[in-house]
C-alpha cells in the first residue's frame, strides 16, 4: 500500500467530439432521443466527450468487481453498471456506483453524489482520463469515495477527501493497494468488509 498525489490537468477539453453543452440541454437530447446509447458519449464538465472504447479485460474486470463487491453491500445499498450519475457540470457514467436506494428509486432521476458511497472506473485504455478527468470532475462533485482498478499496474487507487467546488478541485488523500493488500470497502464512513485486490483484477 502506498499514498501518491496525482495531477489533475485536463486531457479532454479540446477534444470534445461535439461542442460544449449546459448540463440541462444535454439531458434534453438525451430525453428527446438526439443522443442515444449508440452515440457513446457522456457529458463531462459541459463537454460532450466520447466515452473510451472497451477491451474484454475491461468489461470482464467489471463482472469480477461486481462478484466481488455485490454480497457485501448492506441493505439499502445497490450496485449500478455503467449508468448516469448527475454532478453539477457532468453526466459521467462510471463503470461501477456504489449507490443508496433499491430498484425503483432511480426511475424518474439519476443518483447525485448525496447518494453515492463509491465510484469505480476500470482503466486500461482510459487510465489517464481516470486519474485526471474523471477524479478532477468527481472530487468538485465532491463524490465522497472513488477507486480506479489500474489494470496496468494491477491496483486499485482509492481516492477519498474530496475538495468539492474551487479552482483546481482534486482528492486530498490517494492510496494505491497492491495484490498483496487488502482495501476497505467503506460505506457511510463504516468499513463494511476488506476485500483482497487479488479478487477485484483479471
Amino acid at each position: 500500500m502506498s499514498t501518491t498525489t496525482t495531477p489533475y490537468s485536463p486531457t479532454f477539453l479540446n477534444e470534445a467530439s461535439i461542442p460544449k453543452f449546459s448540463v440541462a440541454r444535454y439531458d434534453r437530447m438525451v430525453t428527446d432521443g438526439i443522443l442515444t446509447s449508440e452515440d457513446r458519449v457522456e457529458l463531462l464538465e459541459n463537454y460532450v466527450v466520447l466515452k473510451m472504447p472497451h477491451d474484454p479485460a475491461h468489461d470482464g474486470t467489471i463482472d469480477v468487481i461486481d462478484e466481488a463487491l455485490r454480497g457485501f453491500l448492506p441493505k439499502g445499498w445497490r450496485m449500478r453498471c455503467q449508468e448516469t450519475v448527475a454532478l453539477a457540470d457532468s453526466r459521467p457514467e462510471p463503470d461501477l456506483a456504489l449507490v443508496r436506494g433499491h430498484a425503483r428509486t432511480y426511475l424518474t432521476r439519476h443518483p447525485t453524489p448525496a447518494d453515492v458511497g463509491i465510484l469505480i472506473e476500470v482503466a486500461n485504455t482510459s487510465l489517464i482520463r481516470d486519474q485526471r478527468d474523471k477524479a478532477r470532475i468527481y472530487a468538485r462533485g465532491s463524490v465522497v469515495c472513488y477507486w480506479i482498478l489500474n489494470l496496468d499496474e494491477r491496483r486499485v487507487e482509492v481516492h477519498t477527501q474530496p475538495s468539492g467546488p474551487c479552482d483546481s478541485p482534486a482528492y486530498a488523500s490517494v492510496v494505491n493497494y497492491g495484490v498483496g493488500d487488502t482495501v476497505p470497502l467503506i460505506l457511510d464512513g463504516l468499513t463494511v468488509a476488506t476485500i483482497p485486490v487479488a479478487d477485484l483484477l483479471p
